[in-house]
């Protein structure tokens, strides 16, 4: 459950990252003390940053300034790769064309998920399956892309053993039938500056994404290092500010995680606000359940709650198959 926080407290994950293929982790100083720090901020803030984590900052940088060349080319261009829902959702999407709470962000994106090919999950995948719409132009975009998928996948599975520790359980608890076969979404996001006056007298022209929470486990978050946009709310209903630190990423729980932590952790309100003149890319990962797998608290967070269960069970697919066919303009 969210606090009154002011700041989002900084995580070196380093000595997680080191231990995190060892069997006896738990028992490792510089584990224990990541593991204290994940569950404060969890159950304070649903909101962190990681340092320490392991994945190049020169590739970091690499797919920011490809984003940026990619929404830099003209509207016709990007088209090409335009979202349907005959793409299972993937794809291009311009400016007002993705809804939040009913009104449109100020964004553009290109939507990615893992590939289902047909009759994977039956009626309930039927919905996602397709395979990625990757741009041509930029050249080489689709394989930093999935270079970077691929490492952020690796480091949100390390993050959750230590998630899972400071639960009061293995640090396996969220592989096997609930993340052993992660699903995942990439999200590669352009918001345009203000452009003048003109925006300044209309608040909603900057709202980039509207107050949401996010779906899965855990999100990675990369943004700009020299703009100011992403806001968290706390329970007062301050909006507190994340401003980019260049080297981390912003992470955050989602909606999956406050089911299975019975709502010891928040999936927190967050919203993109971009009052800057300049134009803001991020690269949004995140790390789901499996696809098909059912949600429902954990054993031991129902202990550690009472023995009430605060939620009832949940299939992450048809959770977000709920969302993704709601969210965009056709």
């Amino acid at each position: 459950m969210a606090t009154d926080f002011k700041s989002i407290p900084i995580i070196d994950v380093s000595p997680l990252v080191a231990k995190c293929e060892d069997p006896k982790m738990a028992e490792d100083p510089g584990v224990s003390q990541v593991v204290k720090q994940l569950d404060k901020a969890c159950k304070e803030a649903g909101f962190f940053y990681v340092k320490g984590h392991g994945i190049p900052e020169s590739l970091i940088n690499d797919v920011k300034n490809i984003t940026q060349k990619f929404f830099d080319l003209p509207y016709e261009e990007k088209i090409k790769i335009k979202l349907t829902p005959a793409t299972g959702y993937r794809g291009y999407q311009r400016i007002g064309e993705n809804i939040t709470k009913g009104i449109p962000d100020m964004h553009e994106a290109i939507d990615c998920y893992k590939e289902i090919q047909e009759g994977m999950y039956g009626a309930l995948g039927k919905t996602m399956e397709g395979c990625n719409q990757w741009p041509l132009n930029p050249p080489n975009f689709r394989a930093l892309m999935e270079e970077y998928v691929n490492l952020c996948t690796d480091l949100s599975r390390k993050i959750m053993r230590g998630i899972a520790l400071a639960l009061g359980g293995s640090p396996f608890e969220f592989e096997g039938v609930r993340a052993g076969d992660a699903f995942w979404v990439l999200r590669i996001i352009g918001y345009p500056g203000l452009s003048g006056a003109k925006d300044q007298k209309k608040p909603e022209n900057n709202i980039g994404c509207g107050a949401h929470t996010d779906y899965g486990l855990l999100t990675l978050v990369n943004q700009d290092d020299d703009i100011t946009a992403l806001e968290v709310r706390n329970m007062s209903g301050e909006w507190i500010s994340a401003p980019p630190i260049p080297g981390t990423f912003v992470c955050n729980i989602g909606d999956m995680l406050k089911i299975y932590s019975n709502g010891l952790y928040e999936s927190t309100l967050h919203r993109v606000v971009n009052s800057s003149p300049k134009y803001r890319v991020c690269v949004a990962y995140f790390y789901e359940t499996n696809f098909d797998a059912a949600v429902e608290p954990l054993d031991i967070c129902k202990q550690r709650t009472g023995e009430t269960k605060q939620f009832g069970r949940a299939v992450y697919g048809e959770h977000l198959v709920s969302k993704v066919t709601t969210n965009f303009v056709m």
